[in-house]
């Protein structure tokens, strides 16, 4: 389990863009399961949608790759003040089936496929409520800074 301030630690993300508030399992080398409720006051929503608020699909990619980070940066053994960063490398086979609104806790779920030559490759996929929001394959790769 990790609140918000051990999180911290591992991504080097701030309000706005942080976008995890809490990680409630991780198994190093293997997944990790978080959450980001989802606010009304969050600033997005005052240009996307502002009369029926929907949280941006983007941002639910994004917040998967930090799931993600935290994953490989856990694993790994590094924060980025030791000089190292996890940069988004690629997403392939994306699927969206279901807005995600105000109220919403949003579940993020990453599994380690793969890590060949700092380059790592996670299964996710985002839910609410146990309902699917979104699914993806998503690319990190871990660089000095």
């Amino acid at each position: 389990m990790m609140d918000v301030n051990e999180i911290r630690q591992y991504l080097p993300h701030r309000y706005p863009f942080l976008l995890v508030d809490r990680v409630v399992e991780l198994v190093e080398g293997e997944s990790i399961v978080a959450y980001k409720n989802i606010s009304v006051n969050e600033d997005v929503f005052n240009g996307h949608f502002p009369d029926f608020p929907v949280f941006p699909g983007v941002l639910i990619l994004e917040a998967l790759a930090q799931a993600s980070g935290i994953l490989g940066f856990k694993t790994m053994d590094k924060k980025p003040q030791d000089g190292s960063i996890y940069l988004f490398a690629g997403i392939d086979d994306v699927r969206f089936k279901r807005q995600v609104i105000p109220g919403d806790r949003l579940q993020l779920e990453s599994q380690v496929i793969s890590s060949k030559r700092g380059i790592w490759k996670f299964a996710c996929k985002a839910t609410v409520e146990g309902e699917l929001v979104a699914s993806a394959t998503i690319l990190c790769a871990d660089r000095k800074i």
